[in-house]
Formats: C-alpha cells, structure tokens, sequence
C-alpha cells in the first residue's frame, strides 16, 4: 500500500519535472528581454543555447511518460477498454510534445541563418514553420479524443479523480490561448506564450498531484 503511494506521488512529480524542463527549453530558444517575437529572438540566440534546447525535449519526453504511472492509478477504475483508449492518448501527446519541441530545432536553425546571413528571415523559417504545424495538427484529433474520454469518466465519478481537477485540465486554457496572448506584453508574453503548453502541464501534474496524494487506491 505505502509502495503504490509512493509512485503515485513521485510519478506525479516526474509529470511536473517534465514540464519544467521543456519549459526552460522553450525559454532556451525565445527569452529575450527586448523582444516578444518569437521568431525573431530564435535567431537571435547562441547555438549553444539551441542546441541545450533541443536535449531538453528528449528528457522532458521521458519525464512525461513516467508521469502516466499516476495517470494510470487514477483512471484504474475506468472499464479497460477507455481506460487503455486513455492511456494511449495520453502516451502519443506526451511523446509528440518532445517530438514537436524538437522540430523547433529546424525553425531556431533557419531563423539564426537567416539573421547570420541576413536572409529574409520569414521566408527562410517558412518550411519549418509548416511542418512543425503538421505535426501539431496531427495531434490535435487525438487531444480532442482524450478530453471526451478523460473529462466524462471525471464527471461520472469512474476514476479516482475528484470533479474539481477537470479546471486543471489542459482543455480549457488551450482553447483560451490566442485570447490570452494578445493582451500580454513584454516579458511576461514571452514567458507565458512562449512556454504555454508546457505550463499547462505542469499545473495539471501539480493538480492530479495533490488530488491522488492521499488515494493509494
């Protein structure tokens, strides 16, 4: 009992560690104290700071995964058939954050050549741009799914989460992100927009976290 208490909590805090970490990733390729265009600022920083970035997807991505261990506990309840649905959901998002994290690589390349040899820096991140588009919009079916899924066994009580962690889940503060970012400015819409998804994980794992502390089973 005390041993599957305990991988619930520290699985919850891989969950969180993981986002910390691609966060920092993410202000590796746009922390700028002058400039909130993203674009922009990838092509301003050292390669050394795109590169360090780019190793920040890969663990974030392991993070993440040994996170589902408590995602796993608290959805043990659910018939097996939604609950493997769920966890496979879940299991493709978190691989695709490194994976779309990492593809930023490309778009960070172009723009730092583009700004060394004075290219036209919107055209020279457009293909990158587009593919890294690709992949999100790849897994956007997939996060619509999970959120029917996860967010109506939550209300019908079938897991060992309580209702309340249903305004932590990502789906709502996704939805609301363009309306978000166009009244930031400054550092702070660098800050938020800029690591916005991986902020949202790291509150929902900080959620599920103190939800489960007390529910080893």
């Amino acid at each position: 009992m005390k041993n599957k208490q305990f991988w619930i909590r520290f699985s919850g805090l891989f969950g969180i560690l993981g986002g910390m970490v691609l966060f920092a990733g993410d202000m590796l390729f746009y922390y700028d104290t002058e400039n909130t265009n993203l674009i922009v600022n990838m092509g301003n920083v050292s390669e050394s700071r795109i590169i360090v970035s780019a190793v920040t997807a890969l663990i974030a991505t392991w993070l993440y995964l040994s996170g589902l261990i408590q995602i796993y506990f608290a959805i043990q309840p659910v018939k097996p058939f939604y609950r493997n649905l769920i966890l496979a959901c879940f299991t493709a998002i978190f691989t695709a954050y490194g994976i779309v994290h990492g593809a930023y690589v490309a778009i960070a390349a172009s723009a730092k050549l583009a700004v060394t040899h004075n290219l036209e820096l919107k055209q020279s991140v457009d293909l990158a741009i587009q593919v890294n588009q690709t992949l999100r919009f790849t897994v956007y079916p997939i996060f619509a799914l999970l959120s029917v899924l996860f967010i109506s066994q939550i209300l019908k009580r079938k897991t060992l989460y309580p209702r309340w962690i249903v305004f932590f889940y990502p789906l709502l503060p996704f939805l609301g992100q363009f309306v978000i970012c166009q009244h930031l400015t400054g550092s702070v819409k660098t800050i938020i927009c800029g690591g916005y998804l991986n902020l949202l994980l790291i509150v929902f794992f900080i959620a599920s976290t103190i939800a489960l502390w007390r529910k080893p089973n």
